[in-house]
């Protein structure tokens, strides 16, 4: 069983993956895989946090919420202290790349110190 931890950023990915057209909170327990208690446990967690909006709609002559990723502006605080500010690489640094920012162990653990041990551990499997 996945941990709450992965359960919960999983969701959150997949509602940022909807993009503009959202993510129907109904769609987004079955595709997790968890009971619709769980998955609007977890719409409304967000909706606290600030995460996302829920938006009440009527799909297939049922209620529901749609599920919209809250998107925050982007501020000088919130890019102080990117590794990507000050790299010497960052002019060959794209998607596919021969350095890559969704495997850069720099940025990865300046988004989240936690996610940096999950890549190691995971590019260690693709390895060995």
């Amino acid at each position: 069983m996945p941990s709450k931890d992965t359960t919960e950023q999983k969701a959150l990915k997949l509602v940022f993956e909807a993009g503009e057209e959202g993510l129907l909170q109904s769609d987004l327990w079955k595709l997790l895989d968890v009971s619709s208690r769980e998955g609007s446990r977890l719409a409304k967690k967000f909706e606290e946090k600030g995460k996302v909006v829920r938006e009440k709609v009527l799909n297939d002559g049922r209620w529901t919420y749609k599920l919209y990723f809250k998107k925050e502006p982007v501020t000088l605080e919130s890019v102080e202290g990117c590794p990507c500010l000050i790299c010497p690489e960052v002019d060959k640094c794209f998607r596919g790349g021969s350095i890559d920012p969704n495997v850069c162990l720099f940025l990865t653990s300046w988004i989240d110190p936690r996610l940096e041990t999950i890549q190691v551990e995971a590019r260690d499997e693709d390895l060995g």
